[in-house]
């Protein structure tokens, strides 16, 4: 992949939009973390735990880009990416009730990269997916959907909520870097370079199941969360 090149900018599109469509429970940490400290000190406790975070994110995504170039990794990081893409759509939210505040803004900042760093898993896989092992698109693309997430994510979570249709959108991202990661897998790649057409078929299979089922799970939450409120009244 060329630098700055139509290819790399459509990565590093994908990249951030992954990034954003992942970053509901991030912004939702950071701000139950700080949300006891003093307005003056939420800024610095958000702007370090942040910057602490993307760090850590960096560093995890280099990691995972020198494992996937180990045998047979891709195909799991390809399958892991699978199910986060259909957790992306099956999920229906958590309360986090288990992050708790900070009283001090060195403790909101510690609980910011902790709680980051334990849930960043999805984001650190699918951003090494999407990078196709481009260490420069990582980093350019954390740098600016970072920034996003601190400031802008909960008018994404409410963009999402007007316009449900933009989750199944990032699953289909999702699934489709997942699919091509498998294909990419240097011991399948002579198949799939021999069959092209089986490729093709398979990564619309993958996208297709993914919404399929993931629109199935949420579909049957939305069912039972309606009965229960129907029961309450």
């Amino acid at each position: 992949m060329e630098l700055f090149s139509a290819v790399f900018w459509l990565a590093l599109v994908k990249i951030v939009f992954i990034d954003l469509m992942l970053a509901g429970d991030n912004a939702i940490v950071i701000g139950l973390a700080a949300r006891n400290l003093h307005p003056s000190v939420q800024k610095k406790a958000i702007l370090y735990g942040t910057a602490g975070a993307l760090v850590i994110r960096i560093v995890a995504t280099v990691v995972v880009l020198w494992l996937l170039k180990v045998p047979w990794l891709l195909l799991v990081g390809g399958v892991l990416l699978i199910w986060i893409a259909y957790k992306l759509l099956a999920d229906q939210g958590e309360e986090h009730n288990d992050i708790k505040a900070g009283s001090s803004l060195w403790v909101a900042v510690r609980t910011i990269v902790i709680a980051d760093a334990a849930m960043g898993l999805d984001n650190v896989i699918a951003v090494a997916g999407a990078a196709e092992q481009h260490l420069v698109l990582v980093i350019i693309g954390l740098l600016i959907s970072v920034p996003i997430i601190v400031w802008g994510s909960t008018l994404f979570i409410k963009l999402i909520n007007h316009f449900p249709w933009i989750i199944y959108l990032g699953a289909i991202v999702l699934g489709y870097t997942a699919s091509h990661m498998i294909t990419e897998e240097h011991r399948l790649v002579p198949f799939f370079t021999e069959h092209p057409a089986l490729r093709v078929l398979f990564i619309v299979l993958v996208v297709a199941g993914v919404v399929f089922a993931g629109y199935r799970k949420r579909s049957s939450s939305n069912r039972r969360g309606g009965e229960q409120q129907r029961s309450y009244s």
